[in-house]
């Protein structure tokens, strides 16, 4: 847990950080404007680009997390068609070790393994993440109220997380199946061939494995995110404004 825990907030930052900046570049190109009301076209478009540069600083984190896990797990010498000499001790001492291990010896493909599948899930999911948010904020809101409720962002936050990470599953397992790949043996040579040993061993079915874990999840996770956030910014403002009147 060490590693995701202390990389989060870097993470959470990006991401929010391009979104919000997009938005505000877009509605200055737009409409002269930067604090302008962004169109659903500027939302989706600075969405799209959150998505693409997360994957950036996503993907060796969620590959460090997902190797530490793994190696926990039994051995099943029945999922696998060849018989890798598997070591009874842990291969990673600890998340630092097993980035370092990684970079060694694959290089930084190594520790980008499984982005293709990682671009797949963010891109759209991110859409499906601050466009849901936007509609539910602005539907939950009454007319009239400058800014939304905390009580209205929390709502929105959550069903936005639901909807993103229930809608990510399939190309989230993919993604985990990739970044497992590679500890003892390489049995996928990409995305797509992943996809298809996938579904051909396990059918269909296999894609949304974890699904009602990842939508329930999303939905606390979101809420607290897009809280802290919203918050963080007004209290932002609040200064500047009593700094510089």
């Amino acid at each position: 847990m060490s590693f995701p825990l202390a990389s989060i907030a870097v993470y959470s930052s990006v991401v929010f950080g391009v979104f919000s900046n997009t938005q505000r570049l877009l509605s200055q190109l737009r409409h002269g404007d930067p604090a302008c009301e962004p169109t659903l076209a500027d939302v989706t478009l600075a969405s799209m680009v959150a998505g693409f540069i997360s994957v950036g600083i996503g993907t060796p984190v969620d590959l460090v997390k997902i190797r530490l896990q793994m190696q926990t797990q039994p051995y099943i010498e029945g999922n696998v068609k060849l018989k890798p000499t598997v070591p009874e001790f842990p291969l990673y001492r600890g998340p630092i070790h097993c980035f370092r291990t990684v970079l060694q010896k694959e290089g930084i493909a190594g520790i980008y393994r499984g982005v293709g599948a990682m671009l797949l899930r963010d891109v759209p999911g991110y859409c499906l993440y601050f466009i849901p948010y936007t509609f539910f904020c602005g539907w939950i809101t009454p007319e009239g109220c400058i800014s939304p409720s905390p009580s209205s962002i929390w709502l929105a936050g959550g069903i936005a997380g639901a909807i993103s990470w229930g809608t990510a599953t399939p190309m989230d397992v993919v993604k985990s199946r990739l970044q497992a790949d590679g500890v003892y043996l390489n049995k996928y040579k990409g995305t797509l061939d992943c996809i298809l040993q996938s579904y051909q061993n396990e059918g269909l079915k296999v894609f949304f494995r974890g699904i009602t874990v990842n939508t329930v999840r999303g939905f606390p996770m979101s809420s607290a995110m897009f809280l802290g956030y919203e918050l963080s910014l007004k209290a932002m403002k609040r200064g500047q404004t009593e700094t510089n009147p």
